[in-house]
């Protein structure tokens, strides 16, 4: 992992394009990074999490998914 926030998501998702967004936003307003996973690349990750994307981490803990909510990920990074 490379950033505190993990997202993992798929193509043509638009849950995931939605996320995404509040995701950059809210790491760029709190000077962190994320880094997001196509759970298609990775067999264990899809047959865990495919009924769940979006699905966030933070600091490698589950967080959210399905939506992101803003303010509550930004309570996490603080």
């Amino acid at each position: 992992m490379t950033g505190r926030v993990r997202l993992l998501s798929k193509p043509g998702c638009h849950l995931c394009d939605d996320a995404r967004a509040v995701v950059e936003a809210v790491c760029a307003d709190a000077g962190t990074t994320y880094d997001e996973v196509d759970i298609t690349q990775h067999p264990e990750l899809l047959a865990t999490y495919a009924e769940q994307i979006p699905v966030t981490f933070v600091d490698g803990v589950q967080h959210d998914y399905w939506r992101v909510d803003p303010a509550r990920l930004r309570a996490a990074l603080t």
